[in-house]
Formats: structure tokens, C-alpha cells, sequence
């Protein structure tokens, strides 16, 4: 079973990916994204870097 942070990680993954799925504003593409997709994706790096930070952790732990 994931743990809460991974799962967190991923709950941010799909709901960015669904803002883009359903975005109308044409600078939510590719190459950028609206503010409300710069949002949620900067929530979605910030979980998953603290999601990996807890893995390295564990693995640098006796």
C-alpha cells in the first residue's frame, strides 16, 4: 500500500493533468501554463519532491 505522501503526490499529478485535459486558455499547452496550471503543477513538484526527500532519507538511515 502507497504511503500518504506518495499517494498525495499522485492525487497532485491527476489533478493537474485534468486542468489540462479541460483548460481552455491557450497558454495552458506544452510550453507554459496558466496561472491556475502553474499552481497546481508547482503543488504537484513541491509533494513529489518531499515524496523523494523521505526515500533518499530512508535509504541514507542505518
Amino acid at each position: 500500500m502507497p504511503d500518504d505522501l506518495y499517494q498525495r503526490y499522485m492525487d497532485a499529478l491527476t489533478t493537474y493533468r485534468d486542468h489540462r485535459a479541460a483548460c481552455t486558455d491557450p497558454r495552458c499547452s506544452g510550453a507554459g501554463r496558466c496561472p491556475d496550471g502553474e499552481r497546481l503543477w508547482t503543488e504537484f513538484t513541491r509533494r513529489q519532491d518531499a515524496h523523494m526527500r523521505r526515500i533518499r532519507n530512508r535509504r541514507n538511515t542505518p
